[in-house]
């Protein structure tokens, strides 16, 4: 619960969230009683009692063997529900596939939570996949162009970093505070973030930032693999997904009645 919120946290419900939390970031790595038991520091009898109920709920899943554990499947119809209720992913879908389809490359759509970009939706290219970016991905808002779109719309003290060093998914990600400073001050002057191999070898990303909030918390951006990666073909990609931008926030103000969600 955030500090001011001015009510007590039921701490049932904290640890089932951070239980589910677990899980889901561990993706293909099913994980085992005691595991789960030391990760969250709780006995293990009662972590034992909560994944059985939650096995019996469906939103845990356990082997035959009932001695290891993974997110279930209600967890994905949470999901889903939350994007097909999101005003501004259903308007915006149609100009991924337009960006898509005019560019021949991958198009994202993210959303900034926290010092973290969750990806929304995503339009991939027929040419190559790029696994790190499908829906529901959580990555660094500093390491790719998606993040760095989103923290150049905000003022240097207060970006939503963590503490301590940045993380570094390459060689070429800023993992030094100052080299990323510096690079969001080209962003703002620029008008949009370049990637180069900062979150994927061999792939180069050009993220914008879409204005119909502020500050703004939803991006897009174009993936394209460096191989390719011409003059001709980078112009020809900044000047298709400002169009598109141009475009989705000619469209999208505050949905009329639409939830302000915090």
């Amino acid at each position: 619960m955030p500090e001011n919120s001015g009510v007590r946290g039921v701490k049932s419900a904290a640890r089932t969230v951070a239980l589910l939390e677990l899980l889901a970031a561990r993706g293909d790595r099913p994980a085992r009683l005691d595991e789960l038991a030391e990760g969250l520091d709780v006995p293990r009898s009662s972590m034992y009692q909560l994944l059985q109920t939650l096995v019996g709920c469906g939103w845990v899943r356990s082997d035959t063997t009932g001695s290891l554990y993974g997110i279930g499947i209600r967890a994905l119809h949470t999901g889903t529900s939350y994007l097909d209720s999101d005003p501004h992913v259903r308007a915006v879908r149609p100009y991924l596939d337009e960006a898509s389809d005019a560019l021949g490359e991958t198009i994202h759509l993210a959303r900034l939570d926290g010092s973290n970009v969750v990806y929304l939706a995503t339009r991939e290219s027929h040419e190559y996949l790029r696994t790190i970016s499908r829906v529901g991905r959580r990555i660094p808002a500093h390491a790719g162009a998606l993040g760095k779109a989103l923290l150049a719309e905000r003022p240097d003290d207060q970006l939503p970093l963590p503490d301590g060093p940045l993380a570094a998914f390459t060689e070429s990600t800023h993992t030094d505070r100052a080299a990323l400073l510096a690079d969001l001050a080209i962003v703002r002057e620029r008008g949009y973030s370049i990637d180069r191999e900062e979150t994927v070898t061999g792939i180069a990303g050009f993220g914008f930032a879409l204005r119909y909030d502020s500050p703004a918390t939803d991006a897009i951006s174009c993936s394209v693999p460096l191989a390719r990666l011409s003059r001709e073909h980078e112009a020809r990609i900044v000047t298709v997904m400002r169009e598109t931008r141009t475009r989705i926030e000619g469209v999208l103000s505050r949905a009329s009645g639409a939830p302000d969600w915090r």
